[in-house]
């Protein structure tokens, strides 16, 4: 082959592999340019991901850094429910056995042991056992949850010159446990948590995520140095919550809770105080909760142990299945004003009336006779007064709490009215108070297409359907407010970990139920139904065991029979406001099957009024609600005794003043020793002495002391 074909063919040989390599180079970039693409692409959409998964790789120095669960607060401040900050002992053997029989100047195993054992309740065999049988792990937990006064004195040995330098392998973990500073109150609004921060009832279940924050990671890694270097993700702190409930009021409501319950068990009958009591106190303007209470509570700090919060005897609780004794812890930490339903009974009254007088149906002026039951087709529906309360108004049909009267106004607003207005008032339906485990009833509601006359005749009273409390408090609220209906709520603030508000949670208008002129006549007839005069068939207002003297306030009387009627058990209950003329605050009071002598007896109200009474007592000047009225001529004496009884007892170390015997003829007590002291006789008086101007010496005692004209006087 000539030098020429030769040359020619050398060139292309060579072209072709600058074109292969061409093609090559191009490929790497592009291979390249996809896997920037790629990474971006991750980074952009799945970076917290692989970031979460880089840092838990990390070495045994990678260290979980705990958020702290938000603080749940009354509306004043005061802490309901906080995290406290505790320690867990953590030993890493594989860094104390490092050096272990290899330099004895770098072993550290008898140095931490001795610190170990000395600082906490830790037996040195049982450390050697888990350096023996776990010499490869890095991450064995000693003891938990320990105090930081606990852990104190190691640390010291820890951080000492000396003895710091052989304590190897050892470290404390940071933890948070929840803390309830006040035990068992408002337990079932405030609910409690379990491992790993899980809400379980109450505001801590229902607001979880919002007081829940996010766990940061501190990790050590080789930095471009090829050095040991720490990165550091700092922890996000939960938000707190204000909520609407006020710790005083809280207080005073479960004292007279437990008042009633220390008074009334077994003191007619064998038994408890009553089967169940729920008590709810709010502020009808804006649907805030200031206390919700029931019979049964249960400490938040220890909410598993039906022994220790008195709800079972061990025996009982020995003798329970697994799904028993869970059972049984549900009935324990259930809310009986938002989950359980009930016949209100004579308490729905204000509702049909309000709905009555707002559809047109009634004006007011209107009069009824009572004769003591209502023929409903073949049934006889017989009123709370066999003996019929006569021709009462429209306002005595809530003041006498007349059953004749309601069914007749049932009848004339007919089923489309009726039940119009029992769904306008929300019954059958949920509140959406922002608490977990609400029920609706809304199996036991009637409509207008599934009722017939005894159902109407006995819904217009309060019987034949269920209600639960929180449902029957707010549509009471809005029938005495002006008409408008809030959404009830436990919840008021959001604060962030600083204590800046992250958000206002104030009331929520759901919608207007009535009138504001219906609103202002049921006010009337329900301070009636409290202060009412007897009228000319000597009815009486039922309400007046109610009444807190020099308040103007407003309520009505609640007896529902229940099922099955032929046992004879009743609900009581009263639900009442203050002041009349613009009312701040709701207390209804439940009692279920009070502790009474018999069956009459349990059917009146007035046990649920007693609780209402002494919680009004306390409640309204707490609230700055002051009495405006006259003490009502039939309240004077209670009064009076009450104020006796408030009035300080002088007592000495002889006695009272009553017990004292009389002073001699003659005598006076010396004001400076207490000393009975003979005055000196006229014979005695020196002839001598300087005379006395006239009128010197009439504060001089002589003779006995009169205290009949002092009122006062003990």
């Amino acid at each position: 082959m000539s030098r020429k074909k030769r040359k020619k063919r050398k060139g292309q040989m060579t072209l072709k592999m600058k074109h292969k390599l061409a093609l090559l180079f191009t490929a790497i970039v592009l291979v390249l340019i996809g896997v920037n693409v790629r990474l971006a692409y991750i980074n952009k959409t799945n970076g917290d991901k692989y970031t979460k998964k880089v840092l838990a790789q990390q070495d045994s120095a990678s260290t979980l850094l705990p958020y702290k669960r938000g603080d749940i607060l009354d509306r004043n401040g005061t802490v309901l429910a906080t995290s406290e900050k505790v320690y867990n002992l953590i030993l890493d053997p594989k860094v104390l056995l490092e050096n272990a029989n290899k330099d004895a100047k770098k072993d550290c195993v008898e140095p931490t042991l001795k610190a170990l054992t000395s600082c906490f309740e830790l037996a040195e065999g049982d450390l050697r056992t888990i350096l023996s049988e776990r010499a490869t792990s890095s991450y064995v937990p000693l003891l938990k949850e320990l105090s930081k006064e606990e852990i104190a004195p190691f640390q010291e040995q820890m951080e000492n010159e000396e003895t710091g330098e052989k304590i190897k392998g050892v470290w404390f973990e940071e933890a948070y446990i929840r803390k309830y500073p006040y035990n068992s109150l408002a337990c079932n609004v405030i609910g409690y948590t379990v491992s790993g921060n899980q809400g379980q009832t109450g505001i801590e279940q229902e607001y979880s995520s919002v007081l829940n924050g996010v766990n940061g990671r501190s990790y050590n890694y080789l930095n471009e140095d090829l050095e040991q270097a720490k990165s550091v993700k700092a922890a996000t702190d939960g938000n707190s919550l204000v909520t609407t409930l006020d710790f005083t009021l809280q207080q005073i409501v479960e004292k007279y809770i437990d008042k009633f319950i220390e008074d009334y068990t077994d003191k007619n009958v064998p038994g408890p105080a009553a089967k169940r009591i729920g008590v709810i106190l709010m502020n009808p303007q804006n649907g805030e909760i200031y206390a919700m209470a029931g019979d049964v509570d249960y400490d938040l700090n220890n909410p598993y142990d039906l022994v220790e919060n008195g709800y079972r005897t061990q025996e009982e609780v020995d003798a329970m299945t697994e799904e028993e004794e869970l059972e049984t812890l549900n009935q324990m930490w259930r809310n009986f004003c938002v989950s359980d339903g009930f016949e209100p009974g004579s308490t729905m009254k204000p509702m049909t009336v309000a709905g009555a007088l707002d559809s047109g149906v009634l004006s007011g002026s209107e009069t009824f006779l009572c004769n003591g039951y209502q023929q409903v087709g073949p049934t006889k529906i017989s009123c709370n007064k066999n003996t019929g309360h006569g021709i009462i108004t429209l306002e005595g049909s809530l003041m006498f709490s007349c059953n004749d009267a309601l069914m007749q106004i049932g009848a004339m607003e007919g089923y489309d009215t009726y039940y119009k207005y029992q769904e306008i008032f929300n019954f059958g339906l949920k509140t959406n108070i922002d608490l977990p485990g609400e029920t609706n009833n809304a199996s036991t509601v009637y409509t207008s297409s599934t009722t017939g006359p005894t159902e109407l005749a006995t819904n217009s009273f309060g019987q034949g359907f269920n209600t639960t409390m929180i449902q029957l408090a707010s549509a009471f609220s809005s029938v005495i407010n002006g008409g408008y209906y809030y959404k009830p709520h436990v919840v008021k603030q959001v604060l962030d970990a600083n204590g800046g508000v992250v958000e206002t949670i104030n009331g929520t208008l759901v919608k207007q139920t009535v009138s504001s002129k219906t609103s202002a006549m049921v006010r009337q007839y329900l301070y009636n139904t409290m202060y009412g005069p007897v009228d000319g068939n000597g009815n009486s207002a039922t309400g007046r065991k109610a009444r807190v003297a020099g308040y103007a306030m407003g309520g009505k009387t609640g007896t529902a029979e229940k099922i099955p009627r032929s046992d004879r058990k009743y609900l009581v209950s009263f639900i009442g406001f203050a002041p009349v003329e613009n009312p701040q605050v709701v207390c209804y009071v439940v009692v279920d099957e009070p502790n009474a002598a018999d069956s009459k007896a349990q059917a009146n109200s007035s046990f649920a009024q007693e609780i209402f009474k002494n919680i009004m007592k306390e409640a309204m000047p707490y609230l700055n609600i002051y009495p405006t009225e006259e003490i009502p001529e039939d309240m004077k004496e209670e009064v009076a005794a009450e104020q006796a009884a408030q009035e300080p007892q002088e007592d000495t170390e002889e006695g009272t003043e009553d017990e004292k015997e009389p002073i001699p003829e003659g005598s006076l007590v010396d004001p400076q020793t207490g000393e009975t002291v003979e005055m000196p006789k006229a014979e005695d008086i020196d002839e001598n002495a300087p005379n006395i101007p006239d009128g010197a010496g009439d504060g001089l005692l002589t003779g006995t002391i009169d205290t009949s004209m002092d009122e006062n006087a003990p």
